[in-house]
């Protein structure tokens, strides 16, 4: 292909998450903006249904084009009749597609009441697609992976599919690490039918199996049905980058600085299993402040910034994390805010409850300051390139901007400029240990003794960020842009 019919060509791409909220739409939008056409979006609650039922692939994009075109062709139709009658007022379908509900779209107007039943449906037919089209998998193509999460439906059906008992797939070649939980693992029916409970965090390591075996089926099938399409971030590393405990590993054996992690053995990781065995090590390792995290949290969600005084024995812990009594069983969810604990059982509860679910341990490292409060940066990564950089500045050691924490931009904050340079290029080198990968948000930690930049964490969906501008275009975009310009050239180099 010559490089000029490269660079006026087009990628399809199937976009994998969760329909009508802000990440797929603003994912759509970035496709707009650069000229490509819209993803076929296919939604996590219909992987899950496809798993259930023995689907293939294959069969899901099928269904899923059909819907899209069938979708069109009503939205052609309704605008053709708006512009040659007065038919008042449509109530047309979502263009969303890929939702739990699969049941077919109408469009009504009481308007139209007294005409022919089957005047729509025949000016449908008309522009709809040919019968028997199908979703062309063998031309080229992007595969995304967003976020599952806001989606109480998805939520209990990846923890379903970790159940124990669960019959569908099974496949934990993607778990990073593959230590069963301690506590009881919820049944495969009853997890079909938990019902929703706002905040409350729900079996966490049975959710994160589930999640891990949805991502394997899903690289077996792209490798044995759509071998040419390309991941933007590869189901395994996506896996990788959620473990905190096996991302920090590997990050640290690549090279890259992170916290140091408190073990229960000197010389290599081994878990700590309960309150008391973290007391026992930081008395004898001589270590006051450590950070608890639950190993597959996100947003703050089981984070716990501990500390304890080893002359008077107070003990502080600030988490996320509330707790309630509830018909004999003690809940865990996420409160949305900070929540100050000196309670030793409360505190001792509240670790050993994320010990049981898998727990990461880290020393607990003074963070730079900014007009007297601590800092922390969010870094967006692509490849080799550094782009939108968002700093969250709080007084409390957790920095998370959901917790009404200050957000300011990097590019305002006047930090010296080998600073700056430090934090953006720990953030690229991090993602170059990740060659399946093409973006993420590195959380990025800048010690306040003046040593090199931590990675604290590493997310795979840390792409939404508001107000901030990277070459005159948001996340999505920019991303976007960096990604037909890599796919461009390789079409290039190719030929």
């Amino acid at each position: 292909m010559k490089a000029t019919d490269v660079q006026q060509s087009t990628l399809a791409s199937i976009l994998i998450g969760n329909p009508g909220n802000k990440r797929t739409l603003g994912w759509q939008q970035a496709l707009q903006a650069q000229g490509q056409p819209q993803a076929l979006e296919v939604s996590y609650a219909r992987l899950l249904h496809a798993i259930r039922a023995g689907e293939t692939l294959p069969e899901v994009l099928d269904s899923m084009y059909k819907r899209s075109q069938y979708s069109v062709a009503v939205q052609n139709t309704a605008n053709s009749m708006m512009s040659s009658q007065n038919v008042g007022s449509l109530t047309m379908p979502s263009p969303h597609i890929g939702s739990d509900d699969i049941r077919s779209q109408h469009v009504r107007s009481d308007s139209m009441s007294s005409s022919s039943p089957s005047m729509l449906t025949d000016d449908i037919s008309a522009c709809a697609m040919p019968s028997g089209s199908v979703w062309a998998a063998n031309q080229p193509m992007m595969i995304r992976l967003d976020a599952p999460g806001e989606n109480a439906a998805v939520e209990r059906g990846l923890i379903a599919l970790g159940a124990a008992d669960n019959e569908h797939w099974q496949d934990d070649s993607l778990l990073p690490i593959a230590v069963p939980t301690r506590h009881e693992r919820i049944a495969y029916t009853a997890a079909r039918q938990l019902q929703g409970s706002y905040g409350r965090i729900w079996y966490p390591a049975q959710w994160f199996r589930g999640y891990c075996r949805l991502l394997s089926w899903l690289h077996q099938q792209v490798e044995q049905y759509v071998p040419q399409a390309w991941w933007l971030n590869a189901p395994s590393e996506i896996a990788l980058m959620f473990d905190k405990r096996a991302c920090s590993l590997h990050l640290h054996a690549a090279g890259i600085a992170v916290p140091s992690i408190l073990s229960s053995t000197a010389n290599q990781h081994t878990p700590i299993h309960s309150y008391a065995e973290l007391r026992q090590q930081m008395e004898a390792q001589h270590v006051h402040r450590v950070f608890v995290k639950l190993f597959c949290g996100s947003a703050a969600s089981g984070v716990i910034a501990y500390q304890y005084n080893p002359r008077t024995g107070a003990e502080i812990a600030m988490t996320t994390i509330g707790k309630e009594r509830i018909h004999g069983e003690t809940i865990f969810y996420n409160s949305g805010r900070l929540i100050r604990y000196t309670d030793a059982a409360d505190i001792g509860q509240l670790v050993d409850w994320i010990a049981g679910e898998g727990m990461q341990v880290e020393r607990w490292i003074s963070k730079a300051a900014l007009d007297g409060q601590v800092y922390d940066v969010r870094q967006l990564v692509c490849r080799n390139a550094a782009g939108h950089a968002v700093m969250r500045l709080s007084r409390t050691p957790i920095t998370n901007l959901h917790l009404r924490n200050k957000r300011l931009l990097l590019d305002d904050a006047e930090l010296p400029e080998t600073l700056r340079h430090s934090i953006s290029d720990t953030a690229q080198r991090a993602l170059a240990s990740f060659p399946g990968s093409f973006c993420a948000g590195m959380d990025v930690l800048v010690p306040a003794n003046g040593r090199v930049p931590l990675i604290m964490d590493v997310n795979p969906f840390g792409d939404l960020l508001y107000h901030v501008q990277q070459d005159g275009m948001g996340t999505y975009e920019w991303e976007l842009a960096h990604f037909l310009k890599q796919w461009r050239k390789e079409m290039t180099d190719v030929d």
